[in-house]
Order: C-alpha cells, then structure tokens, then sequence
C-alpha cells in the first residue's frame, strides 16, 4: 500500500541530484559516527574513573576528569553546530562572529563551575561548620515557630486550627 499526500517527491524537493545527495547522507553519518565515538568514550570514562583514579578520596570528580568531560561535551557541541545547524556552510566571518562570543561566555562558565566546585573542598572546615550552624539556628527557629523555620505540617495537631499571623 502506497502512501500518497498533496507534497511534491523528495527528490524535486531537495533541490540537488542524487550524487550530491550521497554526500549530504555521508557528511550526516560521519557526524553521526564521531558524536557517538565521544559518547562512548565519554561513557567508558564514567563507568571507569575510579579504576583509573580520576576520582578524589571522597568520590567526587576530579579536576582532570571535569575538564575531560568539558571538552568532550564542546567536541560534541562543535559537530552539532557545525554540521546540523549548518554553519559549517557559512563565510569564515561569520562563523566567528557566531562562534567568538559564546566561546568567549562558555569559557567564563567553565572557569567559574570549577573555580565553584572546588570551593567546598578547600573551605571544608568553615564550610561544615557555617551548615551546622544554620542547621541549629533553623532547628530552633521551627521549635519557636519562627518565620525562618520551613513550614511543617506536624506542628498543629489534627483538632487545633493554627492561629493567624500578624505580617507586617
């Protein structure tokens, strides 16, 4: 059984023959068979970070292994760019000035995620200690019914209705 609709062939569609067409369909799989080569390693790399010591002693990522997964993840972003979103087509001026300012931003991203995830780590003593201490000063703000305290549905029981607030 045929499928028949009102829109013309492909083929007058795509406006090329089918030699080019060949190489539209080559370009696309290539594209394909990278981005998936990256996933992979970069699924090979997560499954074996810890036996290749890219993890710190207490599991979390590394540096090297965040940098590794960075750069992979902008391998990957290049070929979609490049090739489904067609600038790889376009005049050389114009790939910079679409490409310049967002490797310009993702760059300062990137500086500021491991600038940020290292944070904790060095400041762990003052950290720990900052987390206990809004712990304590949250716990005793719920015991006295305070605005800080998160909102509980445990303290009015079942018969009482809880009595109004003044907000100023």
């Amino acid at each position: 059984m045929e499928f028949h609709d009102n829109y013309p062939q492909y083929e007058l569609m795509a406006h090329h023959s089918e030699e080019e067409g060949k190489k539209k369909r080559r370009k696309l799989w290539n594209v394909f068979w990278i981005m998936l080569g990256v996933t992979i390693v970069e699924l090979i790399i997560g499954f074996k970070a810890d036996q290749w010591h890219l993890l710190n002693e207490d599991r979390t990522s590394s540096s090297t292994l965040k940098v590794i997964f960075i750069g992979l993840t902008i391998v990957k972003a290049f070929y979609i760019v490049m090739s489904f979103m067609h600038l790889g087509d376009e005049k050389k001026w114009l790939k910079y000035s679409v490409l310049v300012p967002y490797i310009v931003f993702i760059l300062y991203l990137v500086y500021i995620i491991v600038g940020e995830s290292t944070y904790s780590k060095e400041h762990k003593e003052k950290m720990d200690e900052l987390i206990v201490k809004q712990k304590i000063e949250l716990n005793e703000a719920a015991k006295h019914g305070g605005h800080g305290a998160p909102a509980s549905h445990d303290a009015h029981s079942e018969g009482e209705k809880p009595a109004e607030e003044a907000h100023h």
